[in-house]
């Protein structure tokens, strides 16, 4: 399986949901990831996947 790079988008599932993100950093064992944005906090939504379980849908240049 392919590692996730910066400025990657990928795929992912959260409580049964899929979410597409953007990468923007990558960990050792997992990547951190932007999905959305919160207007109401002001800042973008964010989470931690790990490599094992997301699938790269398209790769930065």
């Amino acid at each position: 399986m392919a590692t996730a790079k910066i400025g990657d988008n990928i795929l992912f599932k959260r409580e049964g949901q899929s979410y597409k993100g953007n990468v923007t950093v990558v960990r050792e064992n997992s990547v951190i990831v932007e999905y959305g944005y919160n207007k109401e906090k002001n800042q973008p939504l964010t989470t931690i996947v790990n490599h094992k379980n997301y699938k790269i849908t398209k790769e930065a240049l």
